[in-house]
């Protein structure tokens, strides 16, 4: 008997150090799986549609997880394996598999397209601009020709010339034209305060007169500097009856660019609504998109020179300052000078 016993108590603990020995690789195994996988640096792209099995093979794949039924345990068994939202996630291979079912758990990157449109720009330049970005600018175009989409612009002109905020748009690669253009469209209008309408009535401007003038500061002007000395002597002439005679309202009503105007070939003589050489008052409506410094300006006007008279007259001289003036005779006594 006891040699039998004996016996059986070898066989027990050989049994026993067998079942630790198997719990214990199985562990091992498990720990292994559960490390890094060694992989470079992966950005995981999803979209709608994708499913946590697809995206666990990917990244096993891509020698971001060891095993991807491993990451949809982990998943599953935090409760985030509905987690996953459309966008981008910044991976790498030296992420745990907790780290990446966490990574994955949490907010996307979204992807985005970043485009400027400069201060000053025409309705017509827009396009090329999202095409180079990679937008559908005969699409675009479309749309910006569709004056309803702005109530300042609805029925007084042919599209959203002025309407159309200059900024840095980070715009999704999947928005629509109409979205596109709707976010220029929402940012300029975040500039139409009641503060500022308020201030812009005081001078007599309704939102869209503050926005045809704001334009026109917008293309004189060399400087942000020089915007409210010019803004003023536009309002001083306004004011009187004068005519604005501003060289780049003459432009835009003949489809030019501003270096394109040519005085011998009559070009200041044609009458267009926008010529403010042979029309008083403001143009028929924005001649380009302007920026926030302009539309600034306009309600904040520099109207009188430092002798307290009003400023009437402006000219750029050759060595790059503005010269202003009351009289038309002081006018052309520094055109004589300066030009």
């Amino acid at each position: 008997m006891r040699r039998g016993g004996a016996g059986c108590l070898r066989v027990l603990a050989i049994f026993t150090l067998l079942v630790f020995g198997a719990v214990g690789g199985a562990l091992w195994y498990v720990r292994g799986l559960l490390g890094p996988a060694g992989g470079p640096a992966y950005t995981l792209e999803v979209k709608p549609g994708d499913t946590l099995a697809g995206v666990a093979s990917t990244l096993e794949q891509q020698r971001i997880v060891k095993n991807g039924d491993v990451l949809r345990f982990l998943m599953r068994r935090s409760g985030t394996a509905g987690s996953l939202k459309e966008g981008l996630y910044d991976l790498t291979g030296t992420m745990t598999a907790e780290q990446v079912a966490q990574k994955l758990a949490g907010p996307a990157r979204i992807p985005t397209v970043s485009v400027t449109i400069p201060e000053g720009r025409r309705v017509r330049d827009l396009p090329a601009i999202f095409q180079k970005a990679g937008f559908d600018g005969s699409a675009i175009l479309k749309v910006l020709n569709d004056a309803s989409l702005s109530p300042y612009a609805g029925g007084r002109q042919k599209n959203l010339e002025g309407f159309l905020f200059p900024a840095t748009y980070d715009l999704r690669p999947q928005a629509t034209p109409q979205q596109i253009v709707q976010t220029l469209l929402d940012r300029m209008n975040q500039e139409f305060t009641p503060e500022r309408i308020a201030s812009a009535k005081k001078l007599g401007l309704s939102v869209r007169d503050w926005v045809i003038l704001a334009s026109m500061v917008q293309a004189e002007a060399a400087n942000d500097a020089e915007m409210p000395i010019i803004s003023g002597v536009f309002l001083n002439r306004l004011r009187d009856g004068m005519t604005l005679g501003s060289d780049p309202t003459v432009a835009y009503g003949l489809g030019k660019n501003l270096p394109e105007l040519d005085r011998s070939a009559g070009d200041f003589r044609r009458d267009t609504p926008y010529s403010t050489y042979t029309r008083a008052g403001l143009p028929a409506g924005p001649i380009n998109n302007p920026g926030q410094a302009a539309l600034l300006a306009v309600l904040q006007p520099k109207r009188t020179l430092p002798d307290g008279r009003d400023a009437v007259y402006f000219l750029h001289g050759l060595d790059g300052n503005i010269y202003v003036n009351h009289t038309f005779a002081e006018h052309n006594r520094d055109i004589a000078r300066h030009r």
